[in-house]
Order: structure tokens, then sequence, then C-alpha cells
């Protein structure tokens, strides 16, 4: 039950797509006016044989040795993978990070995780955090020959680290969580690493981009709409300790990166050569109520019913890439969702029990108006009943009222990928798309979870869950590449016009027939993604790579030219 949809009458009729400027979304059209370009199947996998323990996370390539490199968190190692032959790929070493010393003396500890892994021109950089993880974390640098060469101290828990395009650069998203019990919470920040020689890389040489000049004591001003919030723990600091930069990506120039903060709902804008930020953009809410922004809100209705609800989704970004239009630097984000939600504090909670003290709507909201519309729900009170919107997790911090009214349900993450200019302006959101191709896809599966087959269980809470995205390049078109975390697979849309995508396929190497936990499942839990350029492939044919964190399995896909109505040609 391994399921691969490519554009046809029949998907076409059941998917609409929202794409238009962030304030104006257009009308629904159909997907496929134009023949399918490519196809993507699967080569092969490589399995750890560990199931709900984040096996494999976050994956990279040596084009020069074709070896991939994958996190093992639940190892808190980086495997190496064989994948000269990618039908077959196969392990061959482990970069062991426990003991190494760093260049300021200490030693990175035994009980680290390795949390991501970049490699260039032989170079293997890996971000560890500290056992405790309010501490700072390091970053090693290993050799081809799997050696560790250097280390240098970075920022409190190193979540991403990317090299910019140059390779001039080591780019550490220093994502600064605080500890569960909500006491300690360290700065966000981004570390800057020279490394034309990392054996020659010293302390000195880290450079950090910090946000106070956001803080109270700073000369910036923070835009309204970027979230701040939460317990102040410190007394000091607090814009800089409430922002946690997930993930980064550099410019094509290499002279910019952009820094998405994902509860933040916001991106920040780095000047790498002066290594300090110079803006914090929000990224606004998506319109649920608009047509073709539907999502399905309930897991207790026992039906697909993906419908306009007074919903604000937060786009809230994990992984984004970019790529150049007509000279533009534009950006591609998996709009996942994420909360703060620790013992010590959280902004979650059900609709329902979040409006058990908001009788009414407030006069002129998105409440409002979905109540006087003719939808069969006329009071907040049904509103909350668990078949509407009562089981939909949504953030305490937004949406009352100033007079203890309800305006509108603020929810995590927007179920789709959207497409953005530089300075922020939206370009093209998938809408509804994903829920209503995985709907026509798995019908008896429909926002189903990845530890577990299931019907919509994950329709209270951020759906398919987009968890990150990559870009590429295939005979001249540029190809979004989306991984589902939840339900799992890949949706692929061509975006050479980011004003018009148009969806290509839907491939998910899951079996629903198998028991999770089995070779026989497959795919379950897409977590990182790597585009793999023909030239640089084993194949002489581009790739995607996949690593999925639920099944622990690392799978490789072919990306070949199809003939319409030929199907695959090479």
């Amino acid at each position: 039950m391994r399921t691969s949809f490519l554009v046809g009458a029949a998907l076409a009729a059941a998917v609409s797509t929202a794409s238009a400027a962030l304030a104006a979304p257009t009308a629904p059209g159909p997907v496929g006016a134009r023949p399918v370009g490519i196809e993507l199947s699967v080569l092969g996998t490589y399995e750890t044989g560990v199931f709900d323990a984040s096996a494999a996370e976050i994956v990279a390539h040596d084009p020069a040795t074709q070896r991939l490199f994958v996190v093992n968190a639940t190892a808190g190692t980086v495997e190496v993978l064989d994948v000269a032959e990618p039908s077959r790929p196969r392990k061959v070493g482990d970069l062991v990070t426990a003991g190494v010393r760093a260049a300021d003396g200490s030693r990175v500890d035994v009980r680290g995780v390795a949390n991501s892994v970049a490699v260039r021109s032989g170079t293997i950089a890996v971000a560890v955090e500290a056992a405790d993880k309010t501490d700072d974390g390091w970053v090693v640098f290993f050799d081809r020959a799997l050696q560790a060469v250097n280390a240098v101290r970075v920022g409190a828990l190193p979540d991403m680290l990317t090299f910019t395009p140059d390779g001039r650069t080591l780019l550490v998203a220093n994502e600064g969580e605080p500890n569960d019990a909500y006491t300690v919470d360290p700065e966000g920040s981004v570390s800057l690493v020279p490394v034309g020689n990392p054996l020659r890389v010293t302390q000195d040489d880290v450079r950090t981009a910090t946000f106070h000049a956001w803080d109270e004591d700073g000369d910036r001003t923070l835009h309204p709409e970027v979230r701040v919030f939460g317990p102040d723990v410190h007394g000091d600091r607090y814009v800089s300790r409430n922002l946690e930069p997930e993930y980064v990506v550099a410019d094509a120039r290499s002279r910019t990166a952009y820094v998405m903060l994902q509860e933040a709902n916001a991106v920040a804008v780095l000047d790498v050569r002066a290594g300090r930020f110079t803006d914090i953009r929000p990224l606004g809410t998506k319109d649920h109520l608009a047509v073709g922004n539907e999502l399905d809100v309930s897991d207790r209705d026992d039906a697909v019913n993906v419908a306009n609800w007074p919903v604000r989704g937060l786009y809230q970004p994990d992984g984004f890439d970019s790529y150049l239009w007509r000279g533009q630097t534009l950006l591609v984000t998996a709009n996942e969702g994420d909360a703060r939600e620790w013992s010590g504090y959280s902004e979650v909670s059900r609709f329902r029990a979040w409006t058990a003290d908001l009788p009414a709507a407030c006069p002129g909201s998105p409440v409002a108006a979905f109540l006087a519309a003719d939808n069969g729900i006329d009071t907040v009170a049904q509103l909350r009943d668990n078949a509407a919107l009562g089981r939909l997790n949504v953030t305490t911090t937004l949406g009352r009222g100033e007079d203890g009214c309800l305006e509108a349900a603020h929810a995590f993450g927007a179920r789709s990928f959207s497409i953005w200019t530089a300075d922020g302006e939206q370009l093209y959101d998938s809408g509804a798309d994903f829920e209503r191709i995985t709907a026509a896809t798995f019908p008896s599966y429909f926002n189903s979870n990845h530890r577990e087959h299931s019907f919509e269980s994950r329709s209270d809470d951020k759906g398919p869950e987009p968890e990150d995205v990559v870009v590429g390049r295939v005979d001249g078109r540029d190809y979004a590449f989306v991984g589902l975390e939840r339900i799992g697979g890949v949706m692929v849309y061509d975006v050479t016009d980011p004003r018009a995508p148009q969806f290509v396929q839907y491939l998910d190497n899951r079996d629903f027939s198998a028991e999770p936990g089995t070779s026989a499942a497959g795919d379950l839990g897409a977590e990182g993604l790597l585009f793999v350029a023909g030239k640089d492939s084993p194949t002489g044919r581009p790739m995607l790579v996949v690593a999925n964190e639920v099944s622990g399995t690392t799978t490789l896909f072919s990306i070949e030219r199809t003939t319409p109505g030929k199907g695959p040609t090479r």
C-alpha cells in the first residue's frame, strides 16, 4: 500500500490551491495544467532497526566519497553510509564526538547528543548539544577518514548547522531552549565559524550573533507581531532568551542568512560579514476562513471534513530552503508549527477548555463572521463541541478580546508550504492541498499519526505536519520537495514560477497493511530531506534522500524525467 500519485484528472478535481499574496488569497483553481516533468521512485533504504527513537534525523552527502552522514540521536552519533550503490546503502562507520577536546580546553560531553551534520569539501561538521541542554554546546569537525580534527564551543542547544555556499563560514543555529521546569532559559543565537582550515580554527575565531539590540537596553524596536511570551525567569535579556533559532539558510552570495524563529513565528535576517542581525520579520497568520485555506479540525467527528473555520494558523516553519528567481532570493518554508510546552509553562490548550469563560464572539471578529454564516453553528457553545473546534489545540496567548470575548482560535502551523520574498511578502501558499491530497490517497488513514496507523488522529493538531522542504533544479526547472512528518511521504511541486506552483506528485513509502515498527511498514516520520544534484549523484541523475525518525530508516529516491503517457525516462 505504498502509493505514488501523479497529477491526473481525478486527483486534480479533489485538490484546490490558494496562490496569492498574504493578505488576499485567490479562489482555488485546478492543479496540473502542464505535463508532469519528474517522478520519484525508491532506489534503496538503510534500516537501523530502531523504532520511534530518532535513529535517523538529519542527513548530509559528500559527493567525493558517495557517503551519507545521518544523525542518529538515540545513539548520540552520526552514522556513515556508503551509497555508491544506492540500491544497497551500507554502513561503514560512525562519527564519534564524545570526549573530543575542543579549542577552549573543554571536552565534548560523553552524554552529548548530535543534532545536525553538514559536509563541505571534505570537512564534516557535527552540532552537539551538552548533556545539560541549557549549557553551551559544540561543533566537532571531522575529516574524510572519519577522524575528529577540531572542535569549538558554540551556544546552548546547537540544533542546526550549515555551510555558506562559498564554503567560508559555518552557521550554527543555537536554539537556547529552556529546561523543562522553565527555571533556566539561555539566550538564542547564531554562531559564525570560519572554516577555511578547520584544523586552525580557535575559539577566538568564533563570532556570535545575538538579539541584544531588541532587548530592553537595545536600540531596536521589535515588531509587535513577533511572538515574545512566557515566563521571564532571569529578569534580563527577555527577548534574547525568548527567541529560539531553529533553522538557518544562507543566500547564494553568502552575504545574508535567514534564521527561522519557529515559536516566535518570525524570521531573522543575518548579515554574515558583519556577524549581526539586521531585522526580525513576523510571518503573520493564515486565514482558515478564506476559500482554499480549509482544514480538518476534529479527531472526534469520524469523517474527513476539510472545511473553513474561524482559525488563524501560525505558520511557524521548521525546515526551509531558498532559491533564486529572476535574481531574487526566495524562501520556501515547511509550515509545521510548534508550541512552548514544558512542565513549568505551556501555551497549549484544547479550544474547548480555553473558551470555557468566553461565552460570546467579539463584534466584527472572524468568530462572529463564522457564526453569522449559514453553516449550522450559531453560538460559541456549539463551536466548542468536540466535533467542531472543541478538540483543536490552540495557543492561549492569542485570540481573546479585551472585553472577554472570542476573536479567533490560533492554531500551530499552517498545514502547507509557502514561498516568500526575502522581504517577507508571501507569493504562494499551498492552502488545503496537503490534507485534500492525502485524503484522496489514503481515505482510511487520513491524518494518521506516524507511530501507529490511525484515522484522523492528527486532525486536532497540525494535520499532516510538514516538517522539512528542499528545493532542487532538475532539467532546468525548480522543484520543492516537502516531507510530511505524520502521515508520511513527500509532496513534490514545480515552483519554477513561484506565483503559480504546480503539484506534481505525492509519494509515501509507507505500507499501512504492515505493523509499525516492522521493516515491512516502510518509512515513518519524515524528518530531514536532502536534494542531491545529478552531477553529485552516484547515478548521474538527481536524488532525494529522506531520513525518517520514527522508522529509523534513510531512503534514497531517484528523480527521473517523465514523458506524458510514457512514464519515467532516463
